[in-house]
Parts: structure tokens; C-alpha cells; sequence
């Protein structure tokens, strides 16, 4: 399999989580909207344009009315003066004409205008209806969407045997709702699988080496045994435990890197403080000193896990030191929830561009002595990072200017 990526995933090589002006229809908008503020701009738009198209079809067809003659025709007599409602006198037939069609023109453009402002004015309510309307429309045809966003975020954080279960008509997001359960029965039976292969592989593992290191322990206590085979069991003893130590290795990783279905309160202080207690004789045995700066760091997981975390860490940093060195470890509270467990020590210069590939399985750094066994298998920092990984935290190495590591670990 290849390896799990330490990156949310992307598209076209970019990072989805920023929004950029000119993707999309509404690449205009300063933040980038919802689905259903989307869908409500469609369909308000949508009904906003059509109303103007209707509101200037209409006008045109009444002002081409207008133009024509509504007024009917006078003949003004001989010797007939006229006198108009605005005080106007007509005495002949060319003033009546001229009248009746500035009355005309001034009527008509009154009309338009008071049909303009009522027509805008019913326009705008109802746009806003409307707005309303397609909002209100959006949230129901969305409803679905919301409740398989919220039953997959409920199966990502705790429970695989979760389903969605949609009800309602044979239509596309009952077929989404349908796929994704079907996937849910696929990967809820090969998470199964796998804690079955692990338990399994644990148990087919630990006994065969836990009879060698049985008859071996038995063979060294017998007093009349040779120099030679004394010399023999102990290698062999050494081998055995240290391939002890890399199955209890590899079925850890195996555990951790799944997500964690169940989590509680743990105090990372308290972690760390059981790790210090673990591994302070290994540190006076390489004279390495231990600097603990404990202060209170709650965090939500697995209290067993989050331990095997700070071991591992100080581990490394006491097996990875010089004698006469030192080893700090500081647990915080993060600003925004969480807790923050840090690990630094003193030791070989690391470069810069080792500090990508110290978490991989297997690997150490290019100076580091790869025939001695008493630095561990080479998991420790692997496990760490799948640890971190299965409680959705962070994972930070940086290099000391004059030697050794600064690891920053943070469990929300």
C-alpha cells in the first residue's frame, strides 16, 4: 500500500481549503458561499432577470401604444375660440392640433413613468419574495445532503457501524446516501479484518519468540554450561529480544494507524509524567539528564496511546544523545483547546533535509551507527507519527542549531 499522506487531499495540485476569485459563478463574492446561498442567488437571479425582460417588453408594447392616435380628431369652426383646462385660447384649427398632441405626448410619458415606478416597485417585492422562497426551497432540497454530511462526520469521529439510511424518492441523492453506506459495510469489514489479522498475527508472533527466550533463559542458568555457549545464548538472547521488540513494534503502528473510535479525557502531563518514570533508568545508565516541565495539558484520546507517544519521544532523545547531555520535556495547554507535549535534547547535528524522513519506518540518519540493536528497530518515531495521526493532531521536528531535536506534538 502506499504510504498515508500527511496533507488533506487536493485538486489540480492545490490547496482546495483557500477560495480564489475566479473560480466559478460567484467568484465575485469575497467569501466563498454556500450551496444553498448558491442555489438561492440562482434562483432569485434567474427570476430577477426574467421579471426585467418582462418589465421592458412591457414597456415597449405601451409606449408603441402611446404613440399611436388616442385622442380623437376636432375641427375647430370658423370664428370658434376655445379656451383649454391649463388656460390656453384656440382660434384656429392649427393651435387645436398642436394641442392635442403635446396633451397626448404629456399624458403618455406620465403613464409610462407611473407604470415604470409601480412595475419597479412590485419588481423589488417580489425579488425579495422570491429570494426568500428559493432560500427556504434550497434548505429542503439540501436537507438530505446535510444529514449524510453529518452521519459521515458522526462515523469519521467515533462509529464505523453508523448509516445513513436515507428515506424519500429513488433520486440522486438517495443514490449518493445508498453508495456511501455501501462503502461504510466495505471499510466497517475491513477494519473488522484487520483487528482480527492483528490479535491473530499478535498471538502466532509473541508465543514462538516467547518459548526461544524461555529455552534460552533456561539454557544460560545451567551452571555447567561452556564459555562458549554462554557467549552463544547471550547473542542469541539479544536477537530474540530484539525481535521482540520489533513485533511489539509492528503490530503497535498496525493499531495506531487507524482513527480512534473512542476517546477521553487525558491530561498529557500526567502521560509524560509516566514516561519519565519509564525511562529515567535508561537515562542515568547513558548519563543523560532528564528536565521535566510539567504543567497542565488536557487533551481527548487514548490515554494508553498518548503514553506510548512521550516513551517513544524520550527514547529517542535519551538513545540519540551524548553522555553529559540533556533531555526537556514540557507539556502546555494549546491557545483555542488541547494540549502540547514537547521534546528537545542535545546530541548529533541532524540536517535539515533528514528531518522529512525520520518518521518513516526503518530509517535513521546517515551518521548513526545501524549495527547496534540498543537504539530500538527503528519504529519509534513511526509510531509516533500514526499515534498523532489517529488523534487528528500535529506533528512538528525541528533541528537544534547545536545538535539534537525539537519535537512538538499537539492532541486536540
Amino acid at each position: 500500500m502506499p504510504p498515508r499522506p500527511n496533507h488533506p487531499p487536493r485538486r489540480n495540485g492545490r490547496d482546495d481549503d483557500a477560495y480564489r476569485p475566479g473560480d466559478g459563478l460567484f467568484a465575485w463574492l469575497s467569501l466563498r458561499p454556500t450551496i444553498r446561498i448558491r442555489l438561492t442567488l440562482l434562483y432569485g437571479g434567474m427570476f430577477l432577470m426574467a421579471g426585467v425582460v418582462l418589465l421592458l417588453l412591457m414597456y415597449y408594447f405601451v409606449r408603441s401604444a402611446f404613440q399611436t392616435d388616442l385622442v380623437p380628431h376636432f375641427t375647430l369652426g370658423q370664428g370658434v375660440t376655445l379656451r383649454a383646462y391649463d388656460g390656453a385660447t384656440l382660434t384656429n384649427q392649427g393651435e387645436l392640433d398642436r394641442w392635442l398632441a403635446d396633451f397626448q405626448a404629456t399624458r403618455s410619458s406620465e403613464a409610462l413613468s407611473t407604470l415604470l415606478r409601480k412595475a419597479l416597485t412590485a419588481l423589488v417585492c417580489l425579488a425579495v419574495i422570491a429570494f426568500a422562497v428559493g432560500y427556504t426551497v434550497a434548505g429542503r432540497v439540501l436537507h438530505p445532503l446535510g444529514r449524510i454530511t453529518r452521519t459521515a462526520r458522526e462515523v469519521a469521529g467515533s462509529d464505523l457501524h453508523r448509516r445513513i439510511n436515507l428515506d424519500g424518492p429513488d433520486d440522486e441523492l438517495k443514490e449518493l446516501a445508498d453508495t456511501f453506506d455501501e462503502m461504510l459495510e466495505r471499510l466497517d469489514r475491513a477494519f473488522d479484518s484487520q483487528h482480527r489479522f492483528v490479535a491473530n498475527a499478535s498471538h502466532e508472533l509473541r508465543t514462538p519468540l516467547a518459548i526461544n527466550r524461555t529455552l534460552l533463559e533456561v539454557q544460560l542458568s545451567d551452571p555447567s554450561t561452556s564459555p562458549d555457549l554462554q557467549q552463544l545464548g547471550k547473542t542469541l538472547l539479544a536477537t530474540n529480544e530484539r525481535s521482540e521488540q520489533l513485533v511489539e513494534g509492528l503490530l503497535l503502528l498496525a493499531r495506531s494507524e487507524n482513527e480512534l473510535t473512542e476517546r477521553r479525557p487525558v491530561d498529557l502531563s500526567e502521560v509524560a509524567q509516566r514516561a519519565l518514570e519509564q525511562i529515567r533508568p535508561e537515562a542515568g545508565n547513558r548519563e543523560v539528564e532528564l528536565r521535566p516541565d510539567l504543567a497542565a495539558a488536557p487533551a481527548h484520546g487514548n490515554g494508553v496511546l498518548l503514553e506510548r507517544i512521550a516513551l517513544n519521544l524520550l527514547q529517542n532523545a535519551v538513545r540519540y544523545n551524548s553522555p553529559g547531555g540533556w533531555v526537556e520535556i514540557t507539556t502546555a495547554t494549546v491557545r483555542g483547546g488541547g494540549g502540547e507535549l514537547v521534546v528537545s535534547n542535545t546530541g548529533p547535528v541532524v540536517p535539515g533535509y533528514e528531518l522529512d524522513h525520520i518518521f518513516e519506518p526503518f530509517r535513521r540518519l546517515k551518521s548513526t551507527d545501524r549495527t547496534r540493536s540498543d537504539k530500538g528497530v527503528g519504529l519509534g518515531l513511526s509510531i509516533v507519527r500514526s499515534v498523532v495521526r489517529a488523534h487528528g493532531g500535529t506533528l512538528e521536528a525541528t533541528a537544534r542549531p547545536g545538535g539534537g531535536l525539537r519535537i512538538q506534538v499537539r492532541i486536540p
